[in-house]
C-alpha cells in the first residue's frame, strides 16, 4: 500500500487525504499547529505536526512515503517566512529527499518555489508535479486533480 504524506493539510488537503483513503492509500497529514490534528484526525487521516519553515520536521515523517504532496499555497506568515517557505528551506528539503524512500513530489505554491522544486528534479530526477494554486486560472479539479497527480507520479506520468 502506497502512502502520501501531505503538508498543509487544511480543507483541501483533508479532501485529498480522503479521496486517497479511499483509493486504498495510506495518508499521513500535517499541520504547523496543534489546534489542526483534530481536524485532519476527525477526517481519517493519520495526523502528524510538521512546520515548512523547518524542514527538519517534514523529514522525520517520510521513512514511510511514497509521494509527498505540498499544499503551501495558502500558507500564512510574513512575506520574509513565506519567501523562506518556498525558496531556501524549501530548497533544503528537495535535496534531503533524495536519501529517502519518497519516489515523487506534489508542490502546490508559489512560482519561486516552482522553480525550486524543478531545479531539484532536474539535478536528483525526482518526479515532480506542479500543480496551480486555487486562485490560479489553471486551477480547476481540486482534490481529484490532486489525487490524479499523486497517482500519477507512481504511475510515471
Amino acid at each position: 500500500m502506497a502512502r502520501a504524506l501531505i503538508i498543509g493539510c487544511g480543507c483541501r488537503g483533508r479532501e485529498l487525504g480522503a479521496r486517497l483513503l479511499a483509493e486504498g492509500w495510506a495518508v499521513r497529514g500535517t499541520s504547523r499547529r496543534e489546534e489542526g490534528l483534530a481536524a485532519i484526525e476527525g477526517a481519517g487521516i493519520e495526523h502528524a505536526l510538521a512546520d515548512p519553515d523547518q524542514p527538519g520536521t517534514i523529514l522525520e515523517l517520510v521513512n514511510d512515503v511514497a509521494v509527498l504532496v505540498l499544499l503551501l499555497g495558502n500558507a500564512s506568515g510574513s512575506e520574509e517566512e513565506l519567501a523562506a517557505i518556498h525558496g531556501p528551506r524549501l530548497e533544503r528539503l528537495m535535496e534531503h529527499l533524495v536519501e529517502t524512500p519518497v519516489r515523487g513530489v506534489v508542490y502546490e505554491g508559489t512560482e519561486a518555489g516552482a522553480e525550486v522544486v524543478q531545479a531539484a528534479s532536474r539535478t536528483w530526477r525526482i518526479p515532480v508535479a506542479i500543480s496551480p494554486k486555487p486562485s490560479q486560472p489553471a486551477y480547476s479539479a481540486g482534490a481529484d486533480g490532486l489525487a490524479d497527480q499523486v497517482k500519477g507520479l507512481l504511475a510515471g506520468r
